[in-house]
């Protein structure tokens, strides 16, 4: 091959070696920069407007060697407590902390992940560029994804707020977010003053509980724990304290309408929860006062009177947890009557 054709082709390799260099060179310098935000923030979570939207985002090339999980906030909207904004955005905080110091040292073969945050009244275009039009939103951005291909995080996936955005991540990215760092419930300072109160206490409630005079004595006590029990038991309390469930959820399509009944097998909101606790409580209740109360009434007339009021409300809150039940999970109850009574 002559020398004067082989000069071209010698240019074009240098070209594109070039291109190589500086786009590999400017994905490095973005992972920096990005890794620098992220330790210099207190909670882990970057905040982004819409320039730096453009540097990390539309100005890049795909793939990009890092994920963006980006959380949409409007401060003017903080006040409005059916849109959990500051719980969630706090949820979503200790996600990314829990990220960071679960994974200190990212894999170089895997993607980087990025905790990021918007604010409506900063960055409009960006969230006109996602077509975010309703908030609580969560998107995750996969390195070969452009902002309208991102993929949106449902209300059921941040129900139990951190636990359940670390497992969508897990889903989508197959990077392991690792447990959640909740701090104490109490600090130090609290717990020793609790401790130092408790010891002051003991004496005079040892003297109290020798005269029986405590509310540990009142049988009113005990009754109104019972009944608080039993709702507790019927009423899936322990499931929402467990699984952090909220009371109510947002309507995605009218955000000034609330969701207390949610349809599928799949979640159970606390209000619905509590419902269904309100009716069973009222069947029992009217079941001890029937069994225990009703019997000492020597009026008949009174007695069949009240027995059938309470077997109406009875057979009304019962009916209306099996309307629930089948319109939640779309399994009916059939009544049959005795083979003997045909």
């Amino acid at each position: 091959m002559s020398p004067t054709h082989s000069l071209p082709l010698l240019l074009l390799l240098i070209s594109l070696l070039l291109i190589s260099t500086s786009t590999g060179s400017s994905d490095s310098d973005r992972v920096s920069e990005l890794q620098s935000l992220q330790s210099r923030s207190k909670t882990g979570v970057i905040h982004l407007d819409d320039h730096s939207v453009s540097r990390y985002l539309t100005s890049t090339k795909t793939p990009r060697p890092y994920y963006l999980l980006i959380f949409f906030d409007a401060t003017q909207l903080h006040d409005k407590s059916e849109l959990q904004l500051k719980t969630l955005h706090s949820e979503f905080s200790l996600l990314a902390q829990s990220f960071v110091a679960n994974n200190p040292d990212p894999s170089p073969s895997s993607p980087n992940l990025f905790f990021c945050d918007i604010e409506f009244k900063e960055s409009q275009q960006s969230f006109a560029l996602f077509g975010v039009n309703a908030l609580p939103h969560i998107r995750l951005v996969a390195p070969h994804q452009s902002p309208k291909q991102s993929e949106q995080m449902d209300q059921g996936d941040f129900s139990r707020l951190a636990e359940s955005m670390a497992d969508f991540i897990q889903a989508k990215t197959k990077l392991n977010v690792g447990p959640i760092h909740r701090p104490p419930f109490l600090s130090t300072k609290q717990v020793a003053f609790i401790v130092l109160a408790t010891l002051v206490w003991i004496p005079f409630a040892i003297k109290k509980i020798v005269k029986g005079e405590t509310l540990l004595h009142d049988p009113k006590l005990w009754l109104s724990g019972s009944v608080f029990i039993y709702f507790f038991s019927v009423s899936g309390a322990m499931h929402n304290i467990i699984r952090k469930m909220p009371m109510f959820l947002a309507d995605r399509n009218d955000p000034n309408k609330l969701i207390f009944f949610y349809q599928g097998s799949g979640m159970q909101l606390g209000a619905e929860g509590f419902a269904v606790g309100f009716l069973y409580t009222i069947v029992g209740l009217l079941l001890a006062f029937v069994t225990h109360l009703l019997v000492k009434v020597r009026n008949l007339n009174v007695q069949r009177f009240v027995m059938i009021v309470a077997l109406f409300v009875s057979f009304w809150a019962v009916k209306k947890v099996v309307y629930l039940d089948n319109w939640k999970t779309g399994y009916g109850i059939h009544g049959f009557w005795p083979s003997g009574w045909k």
